[in-house]
């Protein structure tokens, strides 16, 4: 026979169990309506994505430059009917929410034409639509579980924390960049300065070494 409470005790056990397991399942990506990519994008050149999109969904651009030039780029978006709902120049990163007025297809595209030598590296996150919900139960009008609220909380949480660490990711890419880019300027100056003082160098040898050098004179006798 059962001690009393234990029913209770391995209830409480195996909803933490099935919490976990849960939150361990979570971390696992899946199917969603968000698109991340990181593209290079050359001087002179224009790059352009499609996505299609149902009358009334809420979507989401997020972009940002993480190398080349100025981390700066032109982004233009238009709806099915070519009308544009947002554009930017010489950006470095930026957000752009809107609300789909119709059905079709909706082009976002990057533009580098501007410049004539130095690519870029862009990384943008387009999100359509709402993520579905994690269970069937939150559409209901009953109440969730206890497990499930607190399932329902550590996905939001670790939502909140794969997108802190997607920016953090390209704040380090970007730093890492820009850091790359001034060492190499510096070693160009360092090497520049050394030509600089071994001609500087040379100059004054020679010029030390005419001082103390002995000048023949000439002697011409002049005739009575």
């Amino acid at each position: 026979m059962p001690r009393p409470g234990s029913a209770q005790r391995w209830t409480a056990v195996a909803g933490r169990w099935g919490c976990r397991l849960l939150a361990l399942l979570l971390l696992v990506p899946g199917p969603g309506g968000a698109s991340e990519i990181t593209f290079e994008l050359p001087d002179n050149a224009k790059q352009c994505f499609y996505e299609d999109i149902a009358q009334g969904t809420k979507c989401t651009l997020e972009f940002q430059v993480i190398t080349g030039g100025h981390y700066d780029v032109d982004c233009r978006l238009e709806d099915p009917d070519g009308k544009v709902l947002y554009k930017e120049m010489k950006k470095q990163y930026d957000s752009f929410t809107f609300t789909a007025s119709k059905n079709g297809t909706y082009k976002f595209c990057f533009s580098n034409e501007f410049s004539t030598f130095t690519h870029k590296t862009v990384y943008f996150d387009f999100q359509v639509g709402e993520d579905p919900p994690l269970f069937p139960s939150e559409n209901r009008v009953s109440a969730l579980t206890q497990m499930e609220s607190a399932c329902v909380s550590i996905h939001e949480a670790l939502k909140s924390v794969i997108d802190y660490q997607t920016h953090f990711r390209l704040r380090e890419a970007q730093g890492r960049s820009r850091a790359e880019d001034l060492n190499t300027r510096v070693a160009y100056w360092s090497v520049g300065e050394a030509l600089i003082l071994l001609v500087v160098s040379i100059g004054q040898v020679f010029l030390l070494k005419s001082f103390f050098s002995d000048k023949r004179t000439t002697t011409t006798r002049v005739g009575s």
